[in-house]
């Protein structure tokens, strides 16, 4: 079996500035982000022949596609799961690229989840016809779980009852991101740290969760070229191997309310089950890693992904994050630029965009070296994951 692993790279990188107003559509959005990445890389819009977004962009490839100037177009896909899509573009241009489906292909996604349709809005399902999706959100929203925020925190206090862990523990995530953001002048909240105090102050959103432990509604767009290993060393930029990548959904699978595993079960086991295919896929572990870009949607989830992934052991992140781990002088910076809650939610692109700038040296906080880096995608949902690596 031909394996995508090691066979494409990430040659461009592009993205629009972050607002809360962009002023433009989300079509607008997704063709500066690309038309910045195709520049990027220094590849024509008409050699694309391929492209992946997400099942929710409001911008279809064709669109992309005729608005680019691009010509004849081979490949196209779309990933469900909102930001557990993520990684998974990346992951569906590599298979094209390895299989000849393609050989170069555009990831994009670009919305107005600020000035347009908010995202951390109650849910709204009376447009939805009597399908599946319906009937597994009516056992939820007559409840008051209406809200992402409300479906995390029942996720939140299962993790504190099981591993005594406090709001505090989920603060120090918070903390270091906007940390990391007031260094980065492409953060939202750039020269804007907090501290524990203003963490544990901000208004409650669903308990335990406050409201700087949610990641921010954004307008923008993150595009990225993916090609070949061999063609990308030709490129303008220094391009990131995609040395593995991996989708994953796991037993009793629910879209961000998987409430009903039971207690002895880890708390994200489709982000183990990534984690599981990554390592086997590169040889490499989580000692590895010079840089973890992790999901951050809500805190909590960032420490269940550290044990997931094996950095520490069950209920250990509280402590590892004590500790120190994650700090710019740390063995793994976590979350360099700021992450989903102080650089912009862009649906997780933009972290990838990060582990890219990582492994190029151009990263606004860079590490000191970097040849791996983990990204991950979004939790409590379908997911997926990526390990980037330096080309030698």
């Amino acid at each position: 079996m031909r394996s995508h692993h090691d066979a494409a790279a990430i040659a461009g990188i592009g993205a629009t500035e972050f607002s809360k107003a962009s002023g433009r559509t989300e079509l607008q959005l997704a063709l500066e982000a690309s038309k910045a990445a195709l520049d990027d890389a220094g590849i024509a819009p008409h050699e694309v022949d391929g492209f992946v977004s997400y099942s929710m962009d409001t911008s279809p490839s064709i669109e992309v596609a005729r608005g680019l100037g691009c010509e004849n177009v081979s490949y196209f896909g779309l990933v469900d799961y909102g930001g557990g899509a993520a990684c998974a573009t990346i992951m569906h241009a590599a298979m094209a690229v390895a299989t000849g489906a393609a050989e170069t292909v555009v990831c994009y996604r670009a919305f107005n989840e600020r000035s347009g349709a908010r995202f951390g809005a109650a849910l709204d399902v009376s447009s939805w016809g009597v399908d599946a999706r319906a009937a597994n959100y009516a056992w939820y929203l007559p409840h008051g779980l209406m809200t992402p925020a409300s479906w995390i925190a029942m996720f939140a206090q299962r993790y504190m009852h099981n591993y005594g862990a406090t709001s505090e523990d989920f603060g120090r995530v918070s903390v270091l991101d906007r940390k990391h953001a007031a260094t980065n002048p492409k953060a939202w909240f750039y020269e804007q740290p907090i501290t524990m105090a203003d963490h544990q102050a901000s208004r409650w959103i669903a308990k335990p969760l406050h409201l700087l432990d949610c990641c921010q509604e954004s307008d923008g767009g993150q595009a990225f070229v993916i090609t070949s290993r061999e063609r990308a060393k030709d490129l303008a930029q220094p391009s990131a191997v995609i040395r593995a990548s991996a989708q994953g959904v796991s037993y009793d699978q629910h879209n961000m309310t998987s409430f009903y595993r039971q207690d002895r079960d880890r708390p994200l086991p489709e982000m183990g089950l990534v984690a599981d295919q990554l390592w086997t896929a590169t040889g490499l572990s989580p000692k590895d890693m010079d840089a973890a870009i992790l999901y951050d949607h809500f805190t909590p989830f960032v420490l269940a992904q550290l044990e997931e992934f094996g950095f520490c052991g069950p209920g250990e992140a509280p402590d590892l994050l004590a500790d120190g781990f994650g700090e710019m002088d740390s063995a793994t910076p976590l979350n360099t630029h700021g992450g989903q809650l102080g650089e912009a939610y862009i649906h997780g692109m933009n972290g990838i965009a990060e582990g890219v700038r990582q492994i190029r040296g151009s990263a606004a906080n860079q590490a000191a070296y970097v040849d791996h880096v983990l990204v991950s995608a979004g939790t409590g949902v379908p997911t997926s994951a990526l390990v980037l690596g330096r080309e030698h």
